[in-house]
């Protein structure tokens, strides 16, 4: 009988243990369910309180974030997409300028809550910020002189050239992937990096085709081109932020996505643009470039 009673005892303990450890470990998760929950919303939270949301951009990138000659008004295709999506969050919206090497630092310390710059997703980036859903689609292709396509046939014979470009951009990986050496520079206008193609100190600029387009239109006295043949790596911008805001990203995209429905992104693609529609992935054959982790 006390043997009985003994087990029954000891058997009615690990009851209670195991209880009480399950009821902990519940606690543990539910806590951390809520921490992650509160990370998630936080930033969102932040802009709300304040009625603003911080972003940064370059104000030197035509046609996507510039300033027209004789204009103190900032302006672009990227500048205005991110105006309409201000209006869907029901917030103000303040540009902050840096150079484009800057601008995902500038998250990271906290001093702008999103960037809007014509950013590339890559699976890299994807590991420090969050993404919000393209708001366009392009590829890349390079800017060379109008003499001699700078001596430039394949993106094989890249190897030994010198490419004009930031120093963290996709455009400078992609360059010296092939064998290209990078001249960086601060935030100078496009100008500056076309004459340096036309006189030769350097040979070429990897950049997104919609807008090498729109620059070389804006400086035809500049004697470079777009390669004619070449045409790579298929591309999607969209607005950063930081990592953990998930919150923040749904309230974006849902803003986008109503933006896309309604025609807005179409419209105010073709105004900067020359009527072409960059909020769609576009037809051409564009290669993908294999062995470069971008």
């Amino acid at each position: 009988m006390r043997k009985t009673l003994l087990v029954s005892f000891m058997l009615l303990l690990s009851f209670v243990l195991i209880a009480c450890g399950s009821s902990e470990s519940n606690e543990e998760n539910s806590n951390g369910d809520k921490q992650k929950e509160e990370a998630s919303n936080e930033k969102w939270s932040e802009i709300q309180e304040e009625g603003e949301i911080v972003v940064g951009t370059s104000g030197t990138l035509f046609p996507a974030s510039y300033y027209p000659q004789d204009s103190d008004e900032l302006t672009g295709y990227d500048v205005e997409v991110m105006r309409k999506v201000a209006e869907k969050l029901g917030v103000e919206l303040k540009f902050e300028e840096y150079g484009v090497d800057g601008l995902l630092t500038a998250i990271n310390s906290g001093r702008v809550d999103v960037v809007i710059n014509d950013m590339e997703v890559t699976e890299d980036r994807k590991k420090q910020f969050s993404f919000s859903e393209p708001y366009k689609y392009s590829y890349s292709t390079m800017i060379v002189r109008e003499s001699d396509l700078s001596g430039i046939e394949t993106l094989e014979d890249l190897e030994g050239k010198k490419h004009g470009g930031g120093a963290t951009t996709v455009f400078s990986q992609i360059a010296e992937h092939f064998g290209a050496e990078t001249k960086t520079y601060g935030n100078v206008t496009n100008d500056v990096y076309l004459r340096d193609v036309e006189n030769g100190r350097t040979d070429f600029i990897i950049n997104d085709y919609y807008l090498q387009s729109l620059a070389l239109k804006a400086m035809p006295d500049i004697e470079v081109q777009l390669h004619p043949d070449l045409q790579f790596h298929p591309t999607n911008s969209a607005i950063v932020m930081p990592k953990d805001a998930d919150k923040l990203k749904e309230e974006i995209d849902a803003a986008l996505q109503e933006l896309r429905e309604n025609g807005t992104l179409t419209e105010i693609s073709k105004e900067f643009f020359g009527g072409k529609d960059a909020s769609k992935k576009p037809e051409e054959d564009v290669r993908e470039l294999e062995g470069l982790d971008l």
